[in-house]
């Protein structure tokens, strides 16, 4: 993420905590308060958001320093320190919540990735994301899923195709769905379209989809399309996958499993700041 659009969201997030001004720190902290800290990881999991650790920091004062002791992606125990933090006591308090906020949320997410991908380990499948994000952190959000060694989906809806039920609907089926896919959209994009029976498989097969996503199918189903599809389309399973055993529908051979829960309801990874002087 460039630093312009990670400066924004960090801003609109200081505004929104601090309003008018820290009137707790402001109060009882001097303006030439200097004090030093130790980030630390209160459970284990994945750590992710470094740079924005610092970055929010550096935007509420740049006599702020951050030294960081692990990086993105790296595994961390309960009692693990993760950064140490120095300067103005004023800044370091008042940007305080909004850096573990933000770390905290994406190491959760990069946390449950990496749970997943291991889940599914030698199978071959990916574990994808979807757009079910918070709104104005999907960057962020996405982020720590690759971190968390998953895989993205498309980032927007003009990243890709993918007709789903309800355009299907109104689309009038899925033979004309993605016959005016092909007609309208740019010829470089895939089409993905999802099915929920193993008919509209054979009908998304029989109107060339490149993508069939197998949606809220059991397993049994899953296995049996994997075997009519036969490598015609990549395949992608698809909803409530954080509920299922991600290595009994890997073992389907579906290409990527989907999972909107990576971000829409993960929990925290539980982080803590703690001042040493």
């Amino acid at each position: 993420m460039n630093h312009i659009g990670l400066d924004k969201l960090i801003l609109d997030a200081l505004a929104e905590d601090i309003g008018t001004g820290d009137i707790t720190t402001e109060s009882c902290i001097p303006e030439d308060g200097v004090s030093e800290g130790v980030f630390r990881a209160k459970q284990d999991g994945v750590f992710c958001g470094m740079s924005v650790l610092q970055r929010v920091f550096e935007l509420v004062d740049r006599r702020i320093t951050v030294v960081p002791l692990i990086k993105d992606g790296d595994e961390v125990k309960a009692g693990q320190e993760i950064a140490k933090i120095k300067g103005p006591s004023r800044g370091v308090l008042s940007g305080e919540r909004v850096a573990l906020n933000l770390v905290q949320h994406m190491s959760g997410i990069a946390t449950a990735a990496s749970r997943a991908v291991k889940a599914v380990e030698g199978t071959g499948c990916v574990i994808v994301d979807t757009r079910k994000t918070t709104p104005g952190l999907r960057v962020l959000e996405k982020y720590s899923v690759k971190v968390g060694g998953g895989g993205n989906h498309r980032f927007n809806l003009a990243d890709g195709v993918l007709i789903k039920d309800n355009h299907i609907v109104a689309a009038g089926g899925i033979a004309g769905a993605i016959k005016a896919v092909r007609r309208n959209a740019p010829h470089t994009l895939r089409i993905e379209i999802e099915a929920e029976t193993v008919d509209q498989v054979r009908q998304c097969l029989d109107a060339g989809a490149d993508i069939i996503m197998l949606d809220n199918m059991s397993v049994e189903d899953m296995r049996t399309c994997v075997r009519l599809i036969d490598h015609q389309a990549l395949t992608e399973a698809s909803g409530n996958m954080g509920e299922r055993d991600l290595r009994e529908v890997a073992e389907t051979g579906v290409d990527y499993i989907s999972i909107g829960a990576l971000t829409h309801s993960v929990a925290a990874l539980d982080i803590s700041l703690k001042f040493t002087k």
